[in-house]
């Protein structure tokens, strides 16, 4: 079983619906699942307690997790000095918080089989060092650290942690960032073009194959930084 979480929309459903039609078992974590193709549970990535709860729900059923994918994420682009406090605490409580707290909710059910992936987002903003993006930026520049240091706690287990950090991909994330801005972050990646979200997915499951079991503690550019 593969978890998913931001998987009611973006690159979470499309990294759901991905795996499910190349025959992967997949549970979708969202704060509003409802119609979705696929199993989902209601969860909110910020809270600790109910990801412990979701994964005491799996655990109790015997679900067996071979990889996990944290692609909740919110961003908002303003200057760090007019960021009101309560929207850099959202952010950086989704972004690194609910990233750090779904891998101590879930990485325990991947231990016993001694083998599996987990894939974390950061952003090309990161490397790029974007203006207007500062508190996003630490936010994913923190899932990157993470991500570092966890595959090393992982190793001994045999379970690979790696960050995927997309340059602007054609989803909600992008709501409210004029085309201007857009073309802007793009003229500054290798490849100077927009990716969709099937060419994110494509990367996932290449990080969730077997194949790439010795890459770990990577973080992997798609359009190149």
């Amino acid at each position: 079983m593969i978890i998913v979480t931001g998987a009611s929309r973006g690159l979470g459903r499309t990294i759901c619906e991905r795996l499910m039609s190349n025959g992967k078992e997949v549970i979708g974590l969202a704060r509003k699942p409802e119609e979705l193709p696929f199993r989902a549970e209601a969860c909110d990535v910020s809270s600790h307690e109910q990801l412990k709860a979701v994964a005491a729900k799996l655990k109790k059923e015997g679900v067996e997790v071979e990889g996990l994918i944290n692609a909740a994420g919110i961003a908002s682009m303003n200057l760090a000095i007019t960021t009101p406090p309560s929207t850099a605490e959202k952010i950086v409580q989704t972004n690194l918080l609910g990233t750090i707290y779904s891998c101590q909710a879930f990485a325990p059910l991947m231990l016993r089989r001694k083998k599996g992936s987990i894939v974390n987002f950061s952003t090309i903003a990161v490397a790029l060092g974007l203006k207007g993006e500062s508190i996003y930026v630490a936010s994913k520049a923190g899932v990157e650290g993470f991500s570092r240091s966890f595959a090393r706690e992982m190793a001994d287990f045999g379970i690979t942690v790696n960050c995927v950090a997309p340059g602007p991909i054609a989803t909600n994330l992008l709501k409210g960032i004029t085309e201007g801005q857009i073309e802007k972050i793009v003229s500054q990646q290798i490849f100077k073009k927009m990716f969709r979200p099937e060419d994110v997915a494509d990367l996932v499951e290449i990080l969730l194959d077997d194949k790439a079991a010795s890459m770990t503690g990577q973080v992997i550019h798609v359009g190149g930084a």
